[in-house]
């Protein structure tokens, strides 16, 4: 065995192990993490392991592996519902952005050629990066999440047509003769005839749709009866390696192809396991992607040219924040998230450092340039994180605490239920009354959730409940009922507070998180409050013992014995909720009187 590999594996995996838990512990987040741990092992700095070009090229297929499993979350009905964004937001940002960037290039005494290409290069932004983040903030699904995504697909769809150009302008470049030797395509039809390839790709794509809509199903379903887990792994990973290898035989983006084999299969039984088997395969592979990046950083180039290289790195992402900054409102995006996508995208993508080698072995520029321009897109990958804290603990904030003074919703009806927070809780308390026929008056004040909510055709008003004033124009006064759903505890206390004191008529039900919560709000003068697990931990917990092979009608009569101590013994606990020892040994004689109840039932029934 090669001991030398194991030790670079073992290196790997203690970097990341290290590094990455300190930098989530000071909130500098896993991929800020991953490329500091990069760049100490590095050839720069400790020099452990100085292969990083190798490292890259095996880890970019966390990257494919990232864009399938973001195809299996997305069904072609809310690609098409985002096209606009797609087509109109992506075309506009990478055919305005590269031309940006030329400009500067040829104000910089470069070939046009040239400026182009690297424009180009450098117009993308960096998928695993955004996505990575915009996961571990939960952002995906709002306004600056759902943008950010039709951005970055139009980008990678925009790598194909770029690797078609480049060529081209080296030809032009060098007169006709292209310095470009074969390790650099592994296209099997690059000397196809021209009208044929486009022919081929689009027959490659229609037979990868095809397999996937009508031919996985037997196959997945052949593995699944054969009962063995690790050769469902097997065969999942085989699809993604076959899809990823199919597509750079024809010369398109693997990651463009992994998408798509994703979205055929977003409707597929065997999605969810899938997923299941490919997730932890793509996290490590991610990392190893960010790490290698950071041992890429070549700092004596840094050393060479700092002031260069940082003025150029500031120009390229304030290039590319303006742009989007400046797309995003013509687009109709709200400032803050506007801001967001110039924060969250003004980086360089992983595909800069394949196009940057591309564009250095047809000579389109010199090897320093190349160098140059290389730990420039390192260093603005390296910079986003950074970025993304301050734009989130400052910037949107600052837009936030504007937003009461100018920007509330004016609320045009009085209906009998106010409902305060319509998140995953309040929607289904609001949906099963709308149902019923019930009229309400929905209060959120998450500005991307409003927008989102009013996408899928529900109405709701932008207001922050804790407000007296909105609560009055809300209807407060006439109501019957507020629901308090708001997902912060101490929102939800001064709500409630506030409804009691003003509008002593209204009924106040509210969700409460947990038991604490709940004696908060019965001391604001909650009406009704209702803990958010009790009931969904009480159905499992009967339902499995169901399963366990116990009489059913025995086990949902105890279930709602349980539910009913539970509820009274709660209130009751409230008198000794200040004091520790008292309340210890009062859940010790519940625990108790609620075993004599269950032992009751059972000698009853």
């Amino acid at each position: 065995m090669d001991i030398h590999l194991l030790l670079n594996v073992f290196v790997f995996l203690l970097a990341g192990c290290v590094v990455v838990p300190l930098a989530q512990r000071f909130k500098l987040g896993s991929v800020l993490g991953y490329l500091i741990a990069g760049v100490i092992i590095g050839p720069f700095v400790l020099g452990l392991i100085g292969e990083a070009e190798k490292v890259m090229h095996f880890a970019e297929f966390g990257v494919i592996m990232m864009m399938f499993l973001i195809g299996m979350e997305l069904e072609p009905a809310i690609l098409w519902r985002l096209r606009r964004q797609i087509v109109g937001l992506g075309g506009l940002q990478v055919t305005l952005t590269a031309l940006a960037l030329m400009v500067t290039g040829l104000l910089l005494g470069h070939s046009w050629q040239a400026s182009l290409a690297v424009g180009m290069a450098l117009a993308l932004s960096s998928t695993a990066l955004v996505m990575q983040m915009l996961r571990e903030k939960n952002l995906t699904h709002t306004v600056v999440g759902e943008t950010s995504f039709a951005i970055l697909l139009f980008q990678d769809i925009a790598v194909i047509p770029i690797l078609i150009i480049i060529p081209l302008l080296a030809s032009s470049l060098h007169l006709g003769v292209l310095p470009v030797d074969g390790e650099h395509t592994t296209s099997l039809i690059a000397h196809w005839p021209a009208w044929l390839q486009p022919v081929a790709v689009v027959a490659v794509i229609a037979g990868v749709i095809f397999s996937g809509k009508y031919l996985s199903r037997y196959v997945f379903g052949a593995i699944a009866r054969a009962n063995l887990r690790e050769v469902f792994t097997a065969a999942s990973l085989a699809l993604v390696i076959g899809v990823t290898i199919l597509m750079e035989l024809v010369g398109v983006s693997p990651a463009l192809g992994a998408f798509i084999a994703g979205v055929v299969l977003a409707n597929s039984e065997y999605r969810r396991t899938i997923e299941t088997d490919i997730e932890p395969f793509k996290g490590l592979l991610l990392g190893l992607f960010f790490i290698s990046v950071g041992m890429g950083m070549d700092f004596t180039v840094l050393g060479a040219h700092p002031v260069g290289l940082i003025a150029a790195v500031v120009c390229v992402m304030a290039v590319k924040g303006l742009l989007l900054f400046g797309l995003g409102r013509v687009f109709r995006l709200d400032t803050a998230p506007a801001l967001g996508l110039a924060f969250g995208l003004c980086q360089g993508g992983e595909f800069a450092f394949v196009l940057l080698q591309l564009i250095g072995g047809m000579r389109i520029i010199d090897p320093e340039i190349q160098k140059f321009l290389v730990l420039l897109v390192a260093l603005s990958i390296a910079l986003t994180p950074i970025l993304i804290a301050v734009y989130g603990k400052f910037i949107q904030p600052m837009f936030m605490s504007r937003l009461p003074e100018r920007n509330y919703d004016e609320i045009d009806e009085n209906n009998p239920v106010i409902i305060a927070g319509f998140g995953r809780f309040g929607q289904i308390v609001g949906r099963f009354m709308v149902s019923q026929g019930v009229q309400v008056t929905v209060l959120e004040k998450s500005p991307e959730q409003v927008e989102l909510l009013r996408k899928f055709g529900s109405k709701a008003y932008f207001g922050d409940a804790t407000r007296l004033d909105l609560l009055r124009s809300a209807g407060a006064e006439e109501a019957r009922m507020l629901v308090v759903a708001v997902d912060d505890a101490d929102s939800a206390v001064e709500i409630v507070r506030l409804s009691k004191q003003n509008f002593p008529q209204l009924k106040v039900f509210a969700r409460a998180r947990n038991r604490r919560h709940a004696f908060d709000l019965d001391r604001a003068g909650a009406d009704y409050y209702h803990r958010e697990t009790l009931d969904s931990s009480l159905t499992l917990a009967r339902d499995a013992m169901i399963a366990l092979g116990y009489p059913k009608a025995d086990i949902e009569r105890k279930a709602k014995k349980f539910r009913n101590h539970d509820i009274e013994t709660l209130k009751r606990s409230f008198e000794f909720f200040e004091s520790e020892p008292e309340m210890i040994n009062f859940t010790k004689l519940s625990r108790e009187e609620l075993e004599g109840i269950l032992r009751e039932d059972q000698q009853d029934a």
